[in-house]
């Protein structure tokens, strides 16, 4: 039996959703100048443009990007290449492109590359044909499929390494220097009176010699300090702990850079386990600085560096690359910093 007076659900008139119309009406402005705001464009006052985004707010305006494309108009959508989107590098790069693709009104779809995949059939990972991509290239599927896309398709890149003169530049790829940050912290520990300093490597296959291991070593061979051979770690605590076991019986292991900071929490749990004091003996800096650096015990003494800034960065210059003459300046991202905590310490007497 019906309730009286009561309409069902189905048939209640739904609220009218604000239209683009709305939104100029309200904000007074042209829906020509609203549609610039939208798609971010560069030809509207900051304060014209900050004005229509309340009003879009206020309105709950969501722009019907499916209308766009039918109209005509660009598809603005982007898809991006990387090989593993659980390392903390790739998955803060990954934020940064996200969050700048939104912002501009892009679109963005993620392609995860096999490490056997057909780069051969590389175009296909691509949302539509001939889109826009991004590359997250810090290993080897990465590489490989930047040099695999077909010469057409608008390509930028975040890479490992850094150009090492004019003829490797590329003005479509970024990076952060990784290089000079690891001969950074290697010159920090030998500041600090360490006689030498050893290094857990992270694989690498996009160089012979990756870039952080060649920062550690330059620096020690600057100094004049003895040159440990580097021990091949991989990405996870567990290889730390187990690449370092046994090094820490020699008493004479003062210091040891890890290529990032799961290494160094493995290598701080054979350190314990070994009877080893963190500072107070052994010194242990990682790289990366992920969130859990700050609240280990001891804290950790890492290097910061700015993958979310690299995302955006990437995004911007790919934005500038398709739309040169509206998309706003190439953001700027943070240089890699190191910074200090509670793991790092002066050399034992």
């Amino acid at each position: 039996m019906g309730v009286i007076g009561h309409r069902p659900a189905q048939d209640a008139p739904r609220a009218r959703s604000a239209s683009i119309w709305d939104v100029a009406r309200v904000a007074g402005v042209s829906q020509q100048t609203v549609s610039r705001v939208i798609n971010g464009k560069a030809r509207v006052s900051e304060s014209t443009r900050a004005k229509v985004l309340r009003v879009i707010e206020d309105l709950g305006y969501r722009p019907n990007r499916l209308a766009q494309v039918l109209a005509g108009g660009p598809a603005r959508s982007v898809t991006v290449l990387t090989s593993d989107t659980a390392l903390y590098g790739a998955a803060a790069t990954l934020r940064g492109m996200e969050e700048a693709a939104r912002t501009a009104g892009f679109s963005m779809g993620i392609s995860v590359l096999e490490r056997d995949f057909d780069q051969a059939n590389v175009a296909l990972r691509l949302n539509r044909p001939g889109e826009a991509v991004m590359v997250i290239a810090f290993d080897d599927p990465g590489v490989r499929a930047l040099r695999a896309l077909p010469a057409d398709v608008p390509v930028t890149a975040a890479v490992e390494r850094r150009p090492d003169g004019d003829a490797d530049a590329d003005p479509w790829r970024i990076w952060l220097d990784d290089r000079a940050a690891a001969a950074h912290a290697t010159r920090y520990l030998l500041g600090l009176g360490h006689q030498t300093v050893h290094y857990i490597a992270i694989p690498s296959s996009t160089s012979p010699l990756p870039q952080r291991t060649q920062g550690w070593r330059e620096a020690l061979l600057a100094a004049g300090r003895p040159l440990p051979q580097p021990l091949q770690g991989g990405w996870s605590p567990r290889s730390g702990y187990l690449a370092v076991r046994s090094l820490l019986a020699d008493r004479s292991v003062t210091a040891v850079l890890c290529g990032n900071d799961d290494l160094a929490l493995g290598v701080m749990r054979a350190a314990r386990q070994a009877g080893r004091d963190i500072p107070g003996d052994l010194s242990v800096v990682g790289f990366d600085d992920s969130p859990q650096s700050a609240y280990l015990n001891p804290s950790l003494t890492t290097i910061r560096l700015d993958f979310e800034g690299l995302g955006r960065a990437c995004f911007g210059l790919l934005h500038r690359r398709l739309e040169p003459a509206d998309a706003p300046a190439v953001p700027l991202w943070s240089e890699p910093e190191l910074i200090v905590r509670e793991s790092s310490g002066p050399a034992p007497a």
